[in-house]
């Protein structure tokens, strides 16, 4: 499957298909984003809160919707679970140059794995996509070849690698890439804020005590 030929082939099926609207389609690029990080599987598990923030949902009514009418459509089969420690599953269906959908074709994941995907630029798609690393030696590699701080990087492990690489919200990290970007950001963020104010003792006590003295 070459995900730009699937792409250019379900847009032009998009801009014939009149009863979808931008909500739709940006919870299927949502979906087609998920579906990239797990690589292309026939199907894969997908997680409410993570699907709606990518696709900048801020209703459940209308994700179910949006998620209901995708699949009557059949641009996906959506597989929804019962079991509420178990996640819902999604099948994208493949379409080619004729915007037809390929339902018929079973393509497994091992020969998707092998099949090389080529962007306009000829260049391979990075598949190095992790919810982790693997230990803090590649993480302080990935902050050496961004120029980015050894301390921060090393800041970066320990938080994260103690809360089981888990975001604020209980949600799994898909790219923790993304996170230390985010990370990154945030610090440089905090490096311009003046030193007075970083310092600043808002309960103004003194810093230069003597606890030799009596309450």
């Amino acid at each position: 499957m070459n995900y730009i030929t699937h792409l250019n082939a379900v847009f032009q099926q998009f801009s014939k298909d009149s009863s979808l609207n931008a909500t739709h389609i940006s919870l299927y690029m949502a979906l087609f984003q998920t579906w990239n990080i797990h690589r292309f599987q026939n199907i894969f598990y997908i997680h409410r809160e993570e699907i709606m923030r990518m696709g900048k949902i801020g209703s459940n009514p209308t994700y179910h919707r949006c998620l209901k009418k995708l699949h009557e459509q059949k641009y996906i089969q959506y597989l929804p679970s019962h079991n509420p420690y178990k996640g819902s599953r999604v099948n994208m269906l493949i379409f080619d140059t004729s915007a037809k959908q390929a339902v018929n074709k079973s393509e497994t994941s091992s020969k998707q794995a092998l099949t090389p995907l080529i962007n306009n630029n000829k260049q391979k798609i990075n598949f190095n996509k992790r919810e982790h690393p693997q230990n803090e030696n590649e993480v302080l590699n990935h902050f050496k070849n961004k120029n980015w701080s050894a301390n921060e990087g090393k800041k970066f492990f320990n938080h994260y690698s103690s809360i089981g690489w888990k975001l604020r919200n209980e949600l799994n990290i898909i790219d923790w890439h993304a996170t230390a970007e985010n990370w990154m950001l945030k610090a440089n963020e905090f490096e311009k804020v003046p030193a007075a104010f970083q310092n600043r003792d808002n309960l103004k006590t003194s810093k230069n005590k003597n606890y030799g003295e009596p309450l």
